[in-house]
């Protein structure tokens, strides 16, 4: 048999860490950070269990470009669902319901990112999946109008994830809709907007369990873990 080229192995390799990303948001929303291990993450996604530190410095590095891969791609779905728009305010009202939405839909993944992101040891982890985040919401603050993007994107962001923290409160969480009004009227939008609490939420906006579109894994309609034939060679790659 003739040696795979290099573009089908760099294929191989970008697919198998879709997989552990996609892994890590499943199975961290199923049973919470400290009961996942590595292993667990590496049997989900079907790849051999070396492979994980081969792309990533431990577990709760995995875990943060997880959710951030999740953060953003929920969001770019609400920014451009139909009805498309390039207005200012309407994008900045979908920005806001869809980070309250994962709050809300996904209760144990946020709040353990949001754990996460205050231990000391490990903290903030810039990523390509939360400098994607970044881009999205810096867009949204320019197109509201923002006279100082890089002054007030950093304020959108802790702003947003004030709300998160203060929905996820165990024992004083604070009601959602309550969240959502206070920054609708700091940015000075009409309730209607975006997906109101009580409107039927359209494509795009509901909390699906099947996370399978946000992550490349190149085995459409199979769960994670299908393509053993990538997993075998990880396996001897890592040995």
């Amino acid at each position: 048999m003739s040696p795979r080229s290099a573009s089908v192995n760099e294929e191989l390799r970008r697919r198998s860490k879709e997989r552990l990303l996609q892994a890590a948001v499943e199975l961290v929303g199923e049973h919470g950070y400290d009961t996942t291990t590595l292993g667990d993450i590496a049997d989900r996604a079907g790849s051999a269990r070396g492979l994980v530190s081969y792309y990533f410095p431990g577990k709760r590095q995995l875990v943060q470009s997880a959710v951030h891969r999740l953060m953003h791609r929920t969001l770019e779905e609400a920014l451009e669902r139909e009805p498309r728009t390039a207005e200012g305010p309407e994008r900045m009202a979908r920005a806001i319901d869809a980070i309250l939405g994962l709050a809300r839909d996904r209760p144990v993944l946020m709040r353990q990112h949001m754990a996460g992101l205050l231990q000391a040891e490990v903290g903030f982890v810039p990523c390509p999946e939360q400098r994607r985040l970044a881009e999205l919401l810096r867009d949204t603050v320019a197109r509201h109008g923002s006279p100082d993007v890089d002054r007030d994107y950093p304020m959108l962001r802790a702003l947003l994830m004030g709300a998160v923290f203060a929905a996820l409160v165990p024992g004083v969480p604070m009601p959602v809709p309550v969240l959502r009004a206070e920054l609708f009227k700091r940015y000075r939008l009409e309730w209607e907007m975006g997906v109101p609490p009580d409107a039927e939420a359209p494509d795009g906006t509901t909390c699906d369990t099947d996370l399978s579109r946000f992550f490349s894994t190149g085995v459409p309609g199979q769960p994670t873990g299908t393509d053993r034939t990538d997993r075998s060679d990880r396996t001897t790659q890592s040995k």
